[in-house]
């Protein structure tokens, strides 16, 4: 018996030490390993800059004090890319370049993708080689599902779609379930449409406004790219945005440096829009107001509440929400009615936004 319990010990003596010592030993032998996953979490992941807290009370966002102009793009599938496009070749026609006079770019999920092209310069050069809505639907299907879910993949829509609140115990439950989803039959399609998307599938980062959101799927944290935590963790532009689009069960988890990682929105700050308060001004665009269908996930959505927040620290907001019918967000039918609709809508705000965007 006292040779078994030395051998066990042999074994598991040298893994302790690798992470920090034999206190693991103990902590495995008091059944805490939780405990010991946070102080691991905590130890081994926190230096790479990734994790930012969801603001629960009116804070000032330390990547926005200051600056001048945010915008702020929310998420809601393959329909809100195409309808972002359409929005933005809309204002551009108008004479409008609302990402330029921004500051600061943070995009979720569908507005991630859309704010990197943007940011980077790329959307224009798409717009000039390309006949715009005559190439543009085939390009977005590419990212909508091919193939009907596995059962790995169906358990993970079903646990989103049935979340109740956005605790960080519910984002562990719905990331562990999307981790453990078959989803590779969409993963290589993805990081293609992303790269070709924003233009970039290295590790450079070239645009240094623009922020991507996302959740670590083990952890439940929150997670804001930018320029410098891109540079520090080896992260392309086209992975963040690949990842904050990642939705359990159909695309993804995307690897960010260490983290695998998941929609940015499955959060109850959807669009984090908490990351920029305190900037003078915020454009947030949004596919609706959280509060009506569609939906991507079960976590409650409360956009307006996290509006407030922001306005209650100085920032004046000019939120504007595409208001979709109740469609659904993934299906390729869709992409180019959204693509008009984004369009036709640009028309109708672009003095607002003009106005919004050249105020003292």
């Amino acid at each position: 018996m006292e040779r078994r319990r030395f051998l066990q010990a042999s074994v598991l003596i040298p893994a302790a030490l690798a992470v920090g010592g034999i206190p693991a030993l103990a902590a495995e032998a008091d059944g805490s390993l939780d405990a010991l996953a946070d102080e691991l979490d905590d130890s081994l992941f926190r230096p790479d800059g990734l994790a930012y807290p969801i603001a629960t009370q009116p804070t000032v966002s330390k990547l926005a004090e200051g600056l001048d102009r945010a915008l702020v793009l929310g998420g809601g599938g393959e329909y809100y890319v195409a309808w972002y496009c359409g929005f933005f070749h809309g204002l551009f026609e108008a004479g409008i370049d609302a990402p330029a006079l921004a500051d600061i770019i943070v995009g979720t999920s569908a507005g991630s993708y859309i704010g990197s092209s943007l940011a980077s310069g790329h959307f224009q050069r798409l717009r000039a080689e390309f006949e715009f809505f005559g190439y543009f639907p085939g390009v977005f299907a590419r990212l909508a599902p091919v193939t009907d879910p596995n059962a790995s993949q169906l358990r993970a829509q079903k646990i989103n779609a049935a979340a109740k609140d956005g605790t960080i115990a519910t984002r562990r439950t719905i990331g562990h379930a999307a981790l453990a989803a078959d989803n590779h039959l969409n993963g290589s399609a993805v990081e293609r449409v992303a790269a070709f998307l924003t233009g970039d599938s290295k590790t450079d980062w070239p645009a240094a406004k623009m922020h991507t959101s996302a959740v670590d799927c083990y952890t439940g944290e929150r997670i804001i790219v930018s320029q410098a935590t891109a540079r520090k963790n080896g992260i392309a532009l086209a992975h963040g945005a690949a990842a904050s689009s990642s939705l359990p069960g159909i695309m993804g988890p995307t690897l960010l440096g260490q983290r695998f990682c998941m929609d940015g929105g499955i959060c109850s700050n959807p669009a984090n829009v908490d990351v920029v308060a305190g900037s003078k001004r915020a454009l947030i665009i949004t596919l609706n107001d959280g509060l009506k269908p569609p939906f991507l996930t079960g976590i409650p959505h409360p956009i307006g509440e996290n509006i407030r927040q922001i306005e209650s620290v100085g920032t004046k907001t000019l939120w504007i929400q595409a208001n979709p019918p109740d469609v659904n967000l993934m299906d390729p039918k869709e992409i180019a009615p959204a693509l008009k609709t984004g369009y036709d809508r640009a028309k109708g705000e672009a003095d607002k936004i003009k106005a919004f965007w050249g105020e003292a």
